[in-house]
């Protein structure tokens, strides 16, 4: 939950990547709520009151992946949504003229998002959440120290640049600072 805000507040792209790993952490502690407080909750260094709160907030994700029905696989709907609203955000950047240094990521990153894109079997998917799902699934490689063909590597720090510019120009325009129809 303090992650979880700090990075909804500073890098959306993040913060999407984190709620993945807690649905994943979720289904890995069978929607245990006292295994996820053994083994998640009790390693926060906070005050009973903070470490209530976070229990809360587990139950609360527990019960909305039961709710929707993502028990097995699947995202948050809210997920889905900051997804979307990503995309058209892309959208708009990608159509306006006065974002040019955005322009040339996509233009550096379009045909490894083409590639993964035909390597989907979901053929619907926008290039956001391609970005997204590409990072997720290195992130999980990484984490079972499996190794990275360098061509993968050069693919994905494009995705990452896009990502982190995209990002970067979302919380100026929620924080108001970025004027920009979509």
């Amino acid at each position: 939950m303090i992650i979880a805000k700090e990075k909804k507040k500073n890098n959306i792209a993040e913060y999407i990547l984190y709620m993945w790993q807690i649905e994943d952490l979720i289904r890995a502690c069978n929607f245990d709520i006292d295994i996820i407080d053994k083994k998640i909750i009790t390693q926060f260094n906070q005050n009973k009151n903070t470490l209530t709160e976070i229990k809360n907030w587990y139950v609360g994700l527990i019960q909305m992946m039961i709710e929707e029905g993502i028990k097995e696989k699947g995202h948050f709907q809210f997920i889905n949504n900051i997804i979307t609203d990503l995309h058209k955000f892309h959208s708009a950047l990608l159509k306006s003229d006065e974002h040019n240094k955005y322009q040339q990521f996509y233009l550096q990153a379009v045909s490894n998002i083409n590639e993964f894109k035909q390597k989907s079997h979901d053929k619907t998917i926008n290039d956001i959440e391609i970005c997204l799902n590409v990072l997720y699934a290195i992130l999980i490689l990484r984490l079972k120290k499996e190794k990275i063909s360098d061509e993968t590597s050069s693919a994905v720090s494009t995705f990452s640049r896009l990502l982190a510019y995209l990002s970067q120009q979302y919380k100026k325009f929620e924080k108001g600072e970025l004027e920009l129809v979509y």
